[in-house]
């Protein structure tokens, strides 16, 4: 790829370079049932449908949310309901991490990576800068990293930014990148996520800066590719949101997809 055809790839962390189905998304099951007394655990439909709405990137949120809706159709008024969120953001953590700060046992030990180093190292090569915008928090972005073999690299996390679809943390990362490389401010970004909310981010941040191309790049989390159904479904989702195309890995958006799509 020539210096002319650079453009920036900027990665969402969950559901793209790790599979958070039996992790965080166990942990938003775990703790809606917990705090239903156990009159409700979510399925994974039920948390994608309610993270298609756009506005649930935090996990810690989506939990309350969740809470909050099954009392509701039992005709409970979520401002009755003695809901504590720290109380729930601890429960949750405690369950994701485990109760130990400094030696985590939790469902964070439980994730597979979805990207090989290699893969990344090719981007590289290609003359292709990368980093990541994620929601999860700064240690738990770093712990996935470091399994990968990346160390310092360009990363906004749930410390550094307001959440998605709000794009200052995207447009900060590639900020990052720019100066590291000393790319110009019309440099083509690639961004890709795998919820409703990475392509709004993208959106967002092309209503911002509207001198470069932007490209929602739409990544299916392994809990939809169960069946040919769920996996459209969850495409047609993230285009109708704004990808402009959808793959089922990450490690698909090569250097050559990304010079055809810019």
């Amino acid at each position: 790829m020539t210096q002319q055809t650079r453009a920036i790839a900027v990665f969402d962390i969950d559901g793209v370079v790790r599979d958070v189905s039996a992790s965080y998304r166990r942990a938003i099951a775990d703790t809606v049932e917990y705090f239903t007394a156990g009159a409700y655990r979510p399925t994974q439909a039920d948390i994608d449908r309610l993270k298609s709405e756009g506005i649930w990137n935090n996990d810690w949120e989506a939990s309350q949310e969740l809470v909050y809706r099954h009392f509701e159709t039992r005709g409970q008024e979520r401002s009755q309901l003695d809901l504590d969120y720290p109380t729930l953001v601890a429960y949750f953590q405690s369950l994701y991490q485990g109760t130990d700060p400094q030696n985590w046992t939790g469902y964070i030990c439980d994730e597979t990576l979805l990207v090989q180093p290699m893969y990344l190292e090719q981007l590289s090569t290609d003359g292709i800068p990368w980093g990541f915008f994620s929601g999860a928090t700064r240690d738990e972005a770093k712990y996935v990293l470091e399994r990968l073999g990346v160390v310092s690299p360009a990363l906004i996390a749930m410390e550094d930014a307001p959440g998605k679809p709000d794009p200052t943390g995207l447009l900060a990362v590639v900020h990052q990148l720019e100066v590291q490389h000393q790319l110009p401010a019309t440099t083509p970004v690639l961004y890709a996520g795998d919820t409703v909310a990475d392509m709004y981010t993208v959106i967002k941040a092309a209503a911002l800066q509207p001198q470069r191309q932007w490209i929602g790049v739409g990544i299916l989390p392994p809990h939809v590719q169960t069946t040919s159904d769920r996996c459209h479904n969850y495409t047609e989702t993230l285009k109708s949101a704004g990808a402009a195309i959808v793959f089922g890995n990450v490690e698909e958006l090569t250097p050559a997809q990304i010079q055809g799509l810019i």
